[in-house]
């Protein structure tokens, strides 16, 4: 029986059709990517819990929290499987869910350019390039970046407009000179389909965005190669930029009209107390009492 099968069983049954519309929404969004990801499996009896394993390895890349969330879902849909009498035991069951702290880390900007010099010059990575520098020059997350569309994109009044998954809040941002070059180049060979950065290769005869954990394999895999230490995630690009606008001494106020944020306190955490923001906010003072 086909993984794809056997979710569409579990979709049928009064358990699911019990859950709330958002949480279906919510099951149907994950249970697309484990399809995604186990694409290239034949038959649900040979998904082992080793693989299962590696999985969530992968999975934990495009953040702990996610991950997590992937497990439980997998567990409701298998220990379905197994009371129904399809498989003998549940694989994911012994997958042990790790504890989510939250990231702090932020890229230096040497190796943001590096990532970008590197991914640019090899048209393998060209598009995972471009979604790494949207996430970094408009502090976005990338799981945004990857679905964004044409339709969003103003090439003559150099900016776009970017609608966030996670907190539908709606943002303009200028587009800089270099991005456009990069944008222009993008529509020149992409601007056909609907998507900024489909997947390279057409799937079932159509252009695709990148699932969230495909990218996060790509994205790894480019870090890698690239030479950069394998702590670091296109997924902190966002609090590098969100980072660096905070220490450049830009306000809350205008950051949120950046980040989407609603919340100021959502923005606290991106400030710390270095000398560089307390010599700062001094010397602006001080100009002020002149």
């Amino acid at each position: 029986m086909m993984l794809q099968d056997f979710i569409e069983e579990y979709k049928n049954s009064i358990e699911y059709k019990d859950l709330r519309d958002k949480t279906k929404q919510h099951y149907n969004y994950m249970l697309r990517c484990v399809v995604n990801y186990f694409e290239d499996l034949d038959s649900v009896n040979f998904l082992t819990t080793k693989k299962c394993k590696l999985a969530y390895d992968e999975w934990c890349g495009t953040g702990v929290p996610t991950a997590n969330h992937m497990i439980a879902v997998c567990n409701v849909v298998m220990n379905y499987a197994v009371r129904m009498e399809h498989i003998p035991v549940n694989p994911f069951a012994a997958v042990k869910k790790r504890s989510s702290k939250s990231r702090k880390v932020v890229w230096t900007p040497d190796q943001v350019t590096h990532l970008l010099s590197y991914a640019y010059s090899n048209y393998k990575w060209r598009n995972i390039g471009l979604i790494a520098q949207m996430a970094y020059e408009w502090c976005q997350r990338v799981g945004d970046m990857r679905l964004l569309t044409w339709s969003s994109i103003d090439f003559d009044k150099k900016r776009c407009s970017i609608q966030q998954s996670k907190r539908r809040a709606e943002v303009f941002l200028p587009i800089s000179d270099d991005l456009l070059e990069m944008l222009t180049q993008q529509h020149d060979d992409f601007g056909f389909q609907e998507y900024v950065v489909p997947r390279p290769n057409p799937y079932g005869g159509k252009f695709i965005p990148y699932s969230i954990f495909k990218l996060s394999k790509f994205s790894r895999e480019l870090i890698n190669e690239a030479g950069l230490p394998s702590e670091l995630r296109l997924s902190d690009l966002r609090r590098t930029g969100t980072t660096e606008m905070v220490e450049a001494g830009v306000g809350i106020a205008q950051i949120m009209s950046v980040t989407g944020h609603a919340n100021p306190q959502s923005v606290k955490p991106y400030i710390k107390n270095t000398y560089d923001s307390a010599n700062y906010a001094l010397t602006a003072r001080r100009n002020r009492d002149i």
